[in-house]
């Protein structure tokens, strides 16, 4: 049986999963660890939330492919209401978790080339090549705050579009791994780019009610007919391992692409759980709880974040102010010589080092398509009691876990 080797499809082991089982491994030694690898949402479930998935547990049957009419009714409501979306439930396909829908919405293409600014989130390149396709990476760099260009767009476009072959572009913001979002403007530039070369994109907005601005704008406003968005419960929720997200595709791309998402979606997980998907009926309620569990979430999180980076910043970071979500993208760059006099040249020695010397998890650079010699990293800053939010009692926020490993990491850095 040894000739199947040389026919296996390599994926490699999701870097944020395994830092995550690591961070756990060094935990139970009795080790103290700064789990700032992983980023999981620190607030719970709301009990409300919690409530409906219980009352739900005997309903076992399956539900359609595309989802509960109910919930996809509620997920359209609940959009249009909080962030101005014009969905019809019809275009809504629910699934487990965002991450298999693109997934399937990237397989359900024969062929396609699909770009993604560098940094971007560990598992799209994964997932592309999985579904058979070529990637292109469009390095983005610290002086624009890790954000693609319009010229950068346009120059990847002129030269893939020879291909003849759909272009996807992913687009995650508020982003996963840099914590940088874009303003009206600079959507409305990129979206010029991407209606003149006809790109597809998925608008990956899986923290946008994590959002720091109260108005922010979407690139589904300047380019609607060319925009599928992905989002789901899994940060604005807190119900990351609830296994439930959507997909919204407009009708401009046609039916026959979304019978092809469908079909994808009931060959690989035939229909998200029935009781998750009866509690997500809960949690698509715009009520005046939702309101304020959102406000909670972020003014907490901005308090977090702000210590963090500016604590970082005054140990000779390079670091931007996040905009949304729970990370931060420092680089390292002027520590590179103290570190190399340390044998750290690249950004994997780097986070090994720091989790080796400090107990601080951090997910290194190369994981999100940057070149392993940068001295980048992702901190996602969410090792705290997220629970505090639901207490009365509560006057002031705190964060002393997080606290501690920042200043940990600054320390270390400073004794260089």
């Amino acid at each position: 049986m040894n000739s199947i080797s040389s026919h296996i499809r390599y994926s490699k082991h999701s870097q944020t999963l395994l830092l995550n089982q690591l961070s756990n491994q060094r935990e139970a030694k009795g080790e103290t660890v700064f789990k700032f690898g992983f980023g999981q949402s620190p607030f719970p479930v709301p009990t409300e939330i919690q409530k409906a998935l219980s009352e739900a547990a005997h309903r076992k049957e399956y539900m359609s492919v595309q989802g509960h009419p109910p919930l996809r009714e509620a997920i359209a409501n609940f959009h249009h209401e909080l962030e101005g979306k014009n969905w019809s439930a019809d275009g809504i396909i629910v699934g487990t978790g965002s991450k298999i829908l693109i997934y399937c919405l990237l397989a359900a293409l024969k062929q396609a080339e699909v770009l993604l600014p560098a940094p971007s989130w560990v598992s799209y390149a994964p997932q592309a090549k999985l579904a058979g396709h070529n990637v292109s990476w469009l390095r983005t760099n610290s002086e624009t705050k890790w954000k693609l260009t319009p010229s950068q767009l346009e120059k990847v476009c002129i030269d893939k579009k020879k291909l003849n072959i759909p272009l996807i572009l992913i687009f995650n913001y508020p982003s996963n791994p840099t914590g940088q979002t874009y303003n009206s403007r600079e959507l409305q530039e990129l979206a010029s780019v991407l209606r003149k070369y006809e790109v597809i994109v998925v608008a990956d907005e899986i923290y946008s009610l994590l959002t720091y601005a109260k108005d922010y704008a979407t690139l589904e406003e300047f380019y609607p007919e060319g925009c599928i968005v992905t989002s789901g419960l899994s940060k604005w929720c807190g119900a990351g391992g609830w296994r439930l997200g959507f997909c919204h595709i407009p009708k401009s791309l046609g039916q026959e692409y979304f019978d092809a998402v469908l079909g994808v979606a009931s060959e690989t997980y035939s229909s998200a759980p029935s009781p998750v998907q009866l509690g997500a009926c809960q949690a698509y309620q715009n009520t005046p709880l939702t309101k304020a569990f959102l406000n909670k979430q972020v003014n907490l999180l901005k308090k977090v974040e702000h210590y963090c980076r500016s604590s970082l910043t005054r140990a000779g970071v390079n670091v931007h102010t996040a905009q949304g979500g729970f990370y931060l993208f420092p680089d390292f760059e002027p520590h590179r010589q103290a570190l190399k006099n340390t044998g750290i040249e690249n950004n994997e020695d780097l986070c090994n080092t720091i989790m080796k010397e400090t107990g601080v998890a951090l997910l290194p650079g190369n994981a999100f398509g940057m070149p392993d010699a940068s001295l980048t990293a992702r901190l996602a800053f969410v090792d705290f009691d997220g629970g505090q939010i639901f207490r009365e009692d509560q006057k002031e926020p705190e964060f002393e876990k997080a606290k501690q490993g920042i200043d940990k990491l600054c320390h270390w850095l400073l004794a260089l």
